[in-house]
């Protein structure tokens, strides 16, 4: 017999099966032996009130045993001899498209910039020891995109526009636990992500697709058919050989939000972009016992039973949101700029949360209406620029300005700075001088904001790190809101984060599977 509860337990309750199970037994007035398994559906805490419980979901399996994984199976076919799609990038947008693609019964061709997985983690090293960026393989470029080394957070809102469980059911077959499918915020985990993305490339290349690495998109291949453009192809870069070449067939493009040469290259071929808001603003970091003792109303913190403590805090300032951002409990801060002259900060988080830190990007909502010009990358530009003065004053280093929390909130020089997770080092820095008056104001007015919503998060144990821009694409592709293609051009199909249309890792990927889904029904149509 199976059975379906809900319940609301005490944290140190829903730490194990057993525990579940002896609940379980008393409530439901069941012989304990006769439990053999139960399936955490879904789980959440609320903490809400000074006792923290947790909610919990659950399948229960009475004298019998599940005949099933805790996820669905995915089939994915040989598809070897079968017609080729282009698929450039392979962040997560590339890596669905990809193997929705085989499901769909073509063959994918993935070009990646970057570098895979494991090689990768050597050039990030590289980053703290040399305080120099490498353009083609950084937190942001290689296998696995801008999430697999500065994020793992699997939380979306955009359930509405693709199969969100598809996505996560798709992770556990190539290796994620099952506990994300229940979480109400799902994470992986940066030390865990990379092996996941390895497995998935594995499944690409034996299923007869291909993937390419430190190959770089030059240009598309056009082709004039009267009045009709269409994209047959791209022309590459081998970075190791220097060597050009040809890959043919309809292109995915999944380039990632942090991609300028890409957006350079469109913009001179004219094909059409526009200009999209962005947020920008710092990495903010308290210590993480700190953020557990606010977060749960305990001053011993989050206890034995509790995971890090999370924040979400938002508001309005002069017409522009100001909110917190891609928050890591237990996480690091890192360097994640993507070439010479700038610094560039973002966050990651590993599995257990373990660490002394807490961060989260706090960020200004910017409109291109905001900054100086009306052409596409206007932006784009402005990020730049607030990337090199960051650059600068952390002395041309990725050693990045810094400065206390209240300090910044005051106008105050901060003399000192706490101890950090961020390994290239800080250096002591007034940010409300230098930085853009108009994110400075409101940084300013919505931390005294969140300080009153939760007692003791503005305070100068807090540390600012700059800069926070890569929060999104500046830049969004034109595409047609049913085909998905690019509106004047037959066979581009701008995909995920970095054309404008996601913004994480699931939302990529759901965008991936529909872009794939698309090109589907545009071969089967020619």
């Amino acid at each position: 017999m199976i059975e379906e509860y809900q319940i609301r337990v005490l944290p140190q309750v829903a730490a194990n099966e057993e525990n579940i199970k002896l609940y379980i037994s008393k409530e439901k007035g069941l012989d304990v032996r006769t439990l053999n398994q139960v399936r955490i559906l879904k789980r959440s805490i609320d903490a809400r009130q000074r006792q923290i419980f947790v909610n919990l979901s659950l399948r229960v399996y009475i004298n019998e045993y599940p005949q099933d994984d805790a996820y669905e199976h995915t089939e994915y076919p040989n598809v070897e001899s079968s017609s080729p799609v282009i698929v450039v990038g392979e962040g997560p947008g590339g890596l669905f498209a990809a193997l929705r693609l085989i499901e769909l019964g073509f063959r994918p061709i993935v070009l990646e910039r970057g570098k895979d997985v494991r090689r990768r983690k050597v050039d990030l090293a590289k980053i703290t020891k040399t305080q120099k960026v490498d353009e083609e393989s950084n937190y942001c470029f290689g296998e696995g995109g801008a999430g697999a080394y500065s994020d793992g957070k699997l939380y979306t809102r955009s359930k509405k526009r693709g199969n969100v469980v598809k996505i996560l059911n798709v992770f556990c077959q190539h290796g994620a636990s099952t506990s994300i499918l229940s979480d109400a915020h799902p994470h992986i985990g940066t030390d865990k992500l990379p092996r996941v993305i390895e497995n998935m490339r594995n499944t690409i290349l034996k299923c007869g697709g291909e993937v390419h690495f430190e190959t770089k998109m030059v240009r598309l291949i056009l082709e004039q058919n009267g009045a009709e453009k269409s994209v047959v192809g791209v022309e590459a870069l081998d970075l190791v050989t220097q060597a050009e070449k040809i890959f043919r067939g309809p292109v995915i493009l999944a380039t990632g939000h942090s991609a300028r040469d890409v957006y350079r290259y469109l913009s001179e071929a004219k094909i059409e972009i526009e200009a999209k808001g962005i947020a920008v603003g710092v990495r903010l970091e308290h210590p993480s016992l700190l953020i557990d003792q606010i977060q749960y109303h305990n001053k011993n913190g989050r206890g034995k039973y509790l995971p890090a403590a999370e924040y979400s805090f938002v508001t309005q300032v002069e017409g522009r949101g100001v909110y917190s951002f891609c928050m890591c409990p237990g996480g690091f801060v890192i360097p994640a700029a993507t070439g010479p002259q700038q610094l560039v900060t973002n966050g990651m988080s590993p599995a257990n949360r373990g660490t002394a830190w807490s961060n989260s990007g706090m960020v200004v909502e910017m409109h291109p209406e905001d900054v100086e010009g009306d052409d596409p990358l206007c932006l784009m530009r402005f990020q730049e620029k607030l990337e090199k003065d960051c650059w600068l004053q952390g002395n041309m280093k990725q050693t990045a300005p810094a400065q206390r929390m209240a300090d910044f909130v005051n106008g105050r020089l901060s003399y000192d700075l706490p101890k950090s997770s961020y390994a290239p080092g800080l250096i002591s820095s007034p940010l409300h001088f230098w930085m853009p008056e108009f994110v400075v104001k409101r940084l300013q007015e919505g931390f005294k904001t969140f300080g009153k919503h939760a007692h003791g998060f503005l305070t100068n144990e807090a540390v600012m790190i700059a800069t926070e821009t890569r929060t999104s694409s500046p830049v969004r592709i034109l595409r047609d809101r049913e085909t998905l293609e690019h509106v004047r051009i037959k066979g581009l199909f701008p995909c995920g984060e970095g054309a404008g249309y996601a913004g994480g890792i699931v939302s990529a990927g759901v965008d991936g599977e529909r872009c794939a889904e698309a090109c589907s029904a545009y071969l089967k149509a020619l």
